[in-house]
């Protein structure tokens, strides 16, 4: 019960690592609020609009009044340069970099001493596939808001975040290329990106803050060329 009574927010809650992250809290003690587009959740709405953010922050200080972990982990939005318009740009970098500057910045009074903001940002933030563009530009954003934060909130609050890499979240099973290609021998669960949250959130990371944690089975770290490691160049 490493959380007990303590309070904890997770953005993008109703699924997935979100819901995992929720889990793993909920379990060790904490009092769990989630936001989110769908349910379940314990705040229904869109991260894209502060009126929402706003009142979100009341709902959870109005009956706790304070708060120890938040965790912004919400989906920005997934769009290409050749399909993606100028709204769905600023939805990314909204839901994915503003949403998590402005939430930190109001629950900023109510964060007691020792507590932990967590970035979900991705191994998308250092290397891309076509047509990512949303989705790399936000998760960009959300690393290097990190490290900014960490500055400005110290030593009140720690401020790191986790790059996720193929991270399974349907339940599927993986075999040949998939698993080998990842250096650890299979594809992530939701359950390792939890397990460092716990980790980073608890009194045990209490010197780490400002850092990117890359958890992706060492895939980036991979080197591939053409015709090399089973692979060839089908451009």
């Amino acid at each position: 019960m490493r959380f007990e009574n303590q309070v904890v927010v997770i953005t993008g809650g109703a699924a997935g690592i979100g819901a995992c992250m929720a889990k793993a809290f909920e379990q060790e003690g904490a009092h769990v609020y989630t936001i989110d587009l769908n349910q379940p959740c314990s705040f229904q709405g869109d991260l894209a609009n502060p009126n929402t953010l706003e009142a979100f922050v009341k709902f959870v200080i109005d009956q706790e009044g304070k708060i120890n972990v938040l965790i912004n982990n919400a989906l920005p939005r997934f769009v290409g340069i050749h399909s993606a318009g100028y709204e769905d740009m600023m939805n990314a970098l909204a839901v994915g970099a503003a949403a998590p500057f402005y939430l930190t910045k109001l629950f900023d009074p109510y964060f007691e001493s020792g507590s932990s903001i967590i970035n979900i940002s991705s191994s998308r933030d250092r290397m891309s596939m076509p047509e990512s563009e949303t989705y790399a530009a936000a998760k960009g954003a959300i690393s290097s808001l990190t490290h900014a934060l960490a500055v400005s909130l110290g030593p009140k609050a720690r401020v790191n975040s986790i790059s996720p890499g193929w991270i399974e979240t349907k339940g599927r099973t993986y075999s040949g290329a998939d698993v080998s290609q990842h250096p650890a021998g299979r594809v992530g669960k939701p359950e390792d990106i939890a397990n460092l949250a716990l980790f980073l959130a608890s009194d045990e990371a209490g010197f780490i803050t400002g850092e990117n944690i890359v958890v992706d089975g060492g895939m980036t770290h991979l080197m591939i060329y053409h015709d090399d490691q089973g692979w060839s160049y089908q451009g």
